[in-house]
């Protein structure tokens, strides 16, 4: 521990540049790897350095711990920082870290392999008093056992891998006669996604919101929470948008789930910047499902609403400082949303849609952030997250900020992929969002492609359904596309290619 004077970003795109940024604000001088594919990307130009780890492919490149390890030896590198994805949450990368001498801004490979699965953590925090979904939290192997803890929770139950997320080696199931199959099917997905076949049981919460809290833990035993994030908007069992603060927490909720997001990274000596997940029922009860133990994607939520630059507080922790703020220090400013703007296309099953950003103007103006790390004409490449960027508003309320994200979403100009953006924007206008009454299997109750399809003025389609097309195209100006509120589409729309 001790001041860093380089660090190496070992991540791509956007948090690369996000990471650097502060990086070069505190005096650190900042060190890029990129893949072949990504030799002309903004990150690797914003650096003070940049070294080439290999083909596109993540396993020959961003994956590559040992070949990162020995270019900071090699060139005084004194610390790195993982982002999120590829090496982030790697116990074995950041214990080879350590021993080389090399700082790693993140925590210990001890909080990461005790927190990383999902059954050993259950049993860390257990001790104390935070609360665990009903049900049985060991490995299954016997499956009698499981099917009478199956049968004392009550249908339905949930089936879950214990290594790895995304919703792999998951499994619901509705009624005692599905229990075996189900099981054989979660085991199954578990061992090929992972390498680890270890499922346990759970009592399956049929209208949960996700929501998140943001922990900040030092070297010296101070640990703070920063508030929540909802994250129950989803597609894939992966988040799309989040906001902070939540819209159902009352002030009394808030410091209960926080004050257990406090006893889970007791619970495992955490250090550094950490997420505490959990599921919010129905009746507002709240159950641990696990500690991610790096940034979030989502961060900059929780950066507009406390004043506070997390990249950082993680800098600082790493460096051996103790938090600079105690609990009491820190108060919710506002309300701030993000949408996360991927090359999918949301009107076929949101898969990848990748392409050259043909145009790409980002939205401006008061309370509105971009962290993207692509620039117009670039090529989104097929071999990562198709996150093109993510769009972040900050406002005084929660009304305010979903007016100016629906603004920020009309201004922001892309052409030659089909994005989230269209989708982001009927979640901003639909009624179940806007009044906070919504789930995570909000995508599968309202969302559908046809959503996405401007609809012609009334004036419009009276003037389409009398008029033969001869005679629209030779004596009608064409209509102007609008959405269905009747105000002139996004630019979303209108650039988009179909």
């Amino acid at each position: 521990m001790g001041h860093i004077k380089k660090l190496l970003v070992a991540n791509r795109a956007e948090i690369a540049l996000r990471i650097m940024r502060t990086a070069k604000e505190i005096g650190i001088e900042t060190v890029a790897v990129y893949s072949e594919a990504d030799r002309n990307a903004p990150h690797v130009h914003y650096a003070d350095q940049a070294f080439c780890l290999g083909p596109a492919a993540s396993a020959q490149s961003y994956l590559l711990g040992d070949k990162i390890i020995a270019l900071c030896l090699e060139h005084q590198i004194d610390a790195i920082h993982p982002g999120y994805g590829f090496l982030s949450e790697n116990a074995d990368f950041a214990r080879k870290v350590a021993q080389a001498g090399i700082t790693f801004v993140g925590p210990s490979a001890e909080s990461m392999e005790l927190m990383g699965d999902k059954l050993s953590a259950k049993q860390t925090v257990k001790q104390y008093d935070v609360p665990l979904v009903p049900g049985l939290d060991e490995a299954i192997t016997d499956i009698e056992l499981a099917k009478k803890v199956a049968n004392e929770i009550g249908f339905p139950v949930l089936i879950k891998a214990s290594a790895g997320g995304g919703g792999k080696g998951m499994r619901i199931v509705e009624e005692a006669s599905e229990f075996e199959s189900q099981m054989a099917r979660a085991v199954s997905e578990a061992e090929k996604s992972f390498g680890n076949g270890a499922v346990f049981v759970e009592k399956f919460v049929g209208s949960p919101r996700h929501v998140e809290i943001q922990v900040l833990a030092d070297h010296h035993g101070n640990v703070v929470y920063l508030f929540e994030r909802e994250c129950s908007i989803q597609r894939r069992h992966q988040k799309v948008i989040e906001e902070a603060p939540s819209s159902v927490l009352s002030e009394a909720l808030r410091k209960q789930m926080g004050e257990a997001a406090v006893n889970v990274c007791k619970a495992c000596g955490y250090q550094n910047a950490g997420t505490v997940e959990f599921l919010l029922d129905e009746k507002h009860d709240f159950y641990f499902l696990e500690i991610n133990t790096r940034l979030q994607v989502e961060h900059p939520v929780t950066e507009m609403i406390t004043g506070l630059d997390l990249v950082r507080e993680q800098i600082r922790v790493a460096e051996g400082h103790p938090l600079s703020f105690r609990q009491e220090d820190l108060r919710i400013h506002g309300h701030a949303i993000e949408v996360r703007v991927y090359a999918e296309d949301p009107a076929n099953n949101f898969l990848p849609n990748v392409g050259k950003l043909a145009v790409y103007r980002r939205p401006q103006g008061p309370g509105i952030r971009v962290d993207d790390g692509y620039e117009e004409g670039m090529d989104i490449p097929i071999y990562y997250d198709p996150m093109i960027a993510k769009l972040i508003v900050h406002a005084q309320d929660r009304e305010c900020a979903l007016a100016r994200m629906i603004r920020a979403i009309d201004d922001f100009e892309i052409v030659g992929v089909e994005t989230t953006l269209g989708f982001c924007r009927f979640v901003m206008g639909h009624e179940a969002f806007v009044s906070g009454n919504f789930d995570t299997h909000f995508v599968n109750q309202y969302f559908q492609p046809a959503s996405l399809q401007p609809e012609l003025a009334a004036e419009e389609r009276l003037i389409a359904g009398t008029l033969t097309d001869k005679v629209l195209q030779e004596s009608s100006p064409q209509p102007s596309v609008t959405s269905s509120n009747g105000r002139p589409s996004s630019n979303w729309k209108r650039n988009r290619i179909n």
